[in-house]
């Protein structure tokens, strides 16, 4: 199958990411159940960052060294205010990014304990942004164009594969990543969606649940085959299978498929972004599958160091090196 060819024009930018904006107050402890009744807990810590899967991709992916210019919603208040400063100061294009001053900013309150995390998480702006806050002067100034959080997007869904056709009119490559789906329905338009996408990136719960399998490898086969049909030529499935690694998939099978390195994870939230940043820089650079998917694994395992999702994403030469330490088969 022909592998999906990114576009190597020079560009203003290298990527424009549509999706959600919202911070995340991480709680962190041994065991951060609350317990009703006004029984006070200690915790470890309490800290306010950088949320959201769209926008902790696209600092991800500047951290890398791509020019990333952001497209979304926040509302007139101090989170949203946090959220454009934070954005900027990672080195983001906030130029497209609209405050409603009618909605508050969305936020998310992550209970985040030794094994697992509960994730409490206030709408707001969340879902605010829609397919045309990208107009096409933007589309022209870019080299691809990615969308967070599909089942989040409540207004921008109906617009988006009008969005992405518009987008590869102008010589823009196109990904989203899925996200988990709060409704649990698992399409919200997206099956009717993956001819246009050429890069899918679920985790492998997420990759199932979309396909109707019970292996995730199956699973992403099974998407990338109904891409295929009536598409255009060339999509792969790129599934995060978390502490095994990841894979790239075809409509024929397996394309590529890495290990993780030996990282000491301290937090794994925002890991799948950091992943999907990773893939996408050594993508865009005209790398091979297998170079790109050590590069995403090498991203996603490397932001784990540090509590919430972007504190230690890595660097370009950072994430080279342990790529370099990893295989791929195929």
């Amino acid at each position: 199958m022909t592998a999906p060819r990114p576009n190597a024009e020079r560009r203003d930018f290298d990527l424009v990411v549509l999706g959600e904006i919202n911070p995340d107050i991480v709680v962190s402890a041994t065991d951060p159940t609350p317990v009703f009744g006004q029984v006070e807990r200690f915790v470890d810590a309490v800290t306010l960052t950088i949320g959201s899967s769209s926008v902790i991709m696209a600092c991800g992916a500047a951290r890398l060294g791509l020019r990333v210019a952001v497209v979304g919603v926040v509302g007139d208040d101090a989170l949203g205010r946090y959220m454009f400063d934070a954005m900027r100061d990672a080195g983001l294009v906030v130029d497209w990014v609209r405050t409603d001053a009618g909605v508050p900013t969305g936020a998310t309150v992550i209970l985040a304990g030794r094994e697992d995390r509960a994730i409490l998480t206030a709408r707001g702006t969340i879902g605010a942004v829609r397919a045309d806050d990208v107009p096409p002067s933007l589309l022209a100034r870019t080299r691809h164009l990615h969308v967070g959080s599909w089942f989040l997007q409540d207004l921008a869904r109906p617009g988006l594969p009008a969005l992405f056709r518009a987008a590869h009119d102008a010589g823009v490559t196109t990904s989203v990543d899925p996200n988990w789906d709060p409704a649990e329905t698992w399409d919200g338009g997206l099956k009717r969606a993956l001819g246009e996408i050429d890069l899918l990136f679920p985790n492998d719960r997420e990759a199932c649940r979309i396909a109707d399998r019970t292996d995730a490898i199956e699973a992403g086969a099974a998407i990338a085959a109904t891409a295929a049909v009536g598409g255009r030529p060339g999509h792969w499935c790129v599934v995060k299978l978390g502490a095994a690694g990841g894979a790239v998939l075809s409509s024929g099978g397996i394309v590529a498929r890495a290990g993780t390195p030996l990282v000491e994870p301290v937090d794994t939230i925002g890991a799948g972004d950091s992943f999907d940043a990773g893939f996408l820089r050594g993508w865009l650079d005209g790398r091979s599958s297998e170079e790109s998917l050590r590069l995403a694994v090498a991203c996603g395992s490397l932001s784990t160091r540090a509590v919430g999702g972007t504190s230690a994403q890595p660097t370009l030469a950072e994430a080279e090196t342990v790529a370099g330490m990893l295989t791929t088969t195929t």
